[in-house]
């Protein structure tokens, strides 16, 4: 049973491998994030302002990962253009854009009085 485990976590960690190293919107993200935790500690931010950010980092991460899943899937579907493929692509980013920009809001509620 721990190997079925072990070859799960090998699996997650070769698709983040993956991810970081194909995919540019990880790398933005990545880079936003690291950022945010050096304008967390520059800035003195509490504790439960700390763990808000590293909280949408996560999220962040993990809603970006579901979008490369499904764009990669949907790719192996059928490359050509489908309505069907393009409007679950789009529905797809449209959830991390969404999320990017409550994300923004929320950063900005906590840096701007700060900075100000």
């Amino acid at each position: 049973m721990l190997k079925r485990h072990t070859i799960s976590v090998k699996h997650a960690y070769d698709g983040l491998i993956w991810a970081l190293k194909t995919q540019p919107n990880y790398k933005v993200h990545i880079t936003l994030s690291l950022l945010a935790v050096i304008a967390g500690i520059w800035f003195k931010i509490s504790y439960f302002e700390f763990l808000l950010i590293i909280f949408l980092i996560t999220v962040g991460l993990v809603i970006e990962t579901l979008n490369t899943g499904l764009e990669q899937t949907t790719d192996a579907i059928d490359r050509k253009i489908r309505e069907d493929i393009k409007i679950a692509k789009d529905v797809a980013a449209a959830a991390m854009l969404i999320y990017a920009v409550g994300s923004f809001i929320i950063v900005c509620f906590i840096f701007i009085p700060k900075i100000i």
